[in-house]
């Protein structure tokens, strides 16, 4: 996470609080099924699953505290700059080679979703603060490449580019 007051767009905060309010039902499933201090220990196996399911509360624990931390800066940061790339924005860039994508800021990856860049990726480091028109370039697998910013939208499909 980001150590520095950074806005966030409405788009990827909805994201995240949904995140947080699943985890902390999920933590609280997990919390439901940890046995007290007092109760009877069983075989090798029960331990190794109680032991398994605390370490997936504190797993769970240093998530939610993550986003809580996340929310907390973005509060802070205020609003994204509107015309600007920040997290959550949906921008079309241009690569060098002429092809163009459409991808998402997010704060982190999800799953195998190929739409979005993470932020602190070279791509996403690169297109931060950036408008329509603008050419970046960028670190890639195979040697630095650069792309031009297309469109700018804030993730909610409302193109805000001038």
């Amino acid at each position: 996470m980001a150590t520095e007051p950074a806005p966030i767009s409405e788009t990827a905060r909805q994201a995240l609080e949904q995140e947080l309010a699943n985890l902390r039902t999920e933590r609280a499933t997990v919390h439901a099924t940890l046995r007290g201090s007092d109760a009877d220990v069983g075989d090798r196996a029960d331990e190794a699953d109680e032991l398994q399911r605390a370490d997936d509360e504190r797993r769970l624990d240093d998530r939610i505290r993550d986003i809580t931390t996340r929310l907390r800066q973005a509060d802070v940061a205020g609003p994204p700059p509107t015309g600007l790339v920040g997290v959550g924005s949906t921008v079309t860039v241009r690569f060098g080679d002429g092809t163009v994508e459409t991808v998402q800021i997010g704060e982190t990856a999800v799953a195998q979703d190929g739409t979005l860049v993470t932020a602190d990726s070279p791509l996403g480091r690169a297109l931060l603060g950036r408008r329509p028109g603008d050419t970046v370039a960028f670190d890639a697998p195979d040697g630095e490449e650069s792309a031009e910013v297309v469109s700018l939208g804030d993730g909610s499909g409302a193109d805000t580019d001038g």
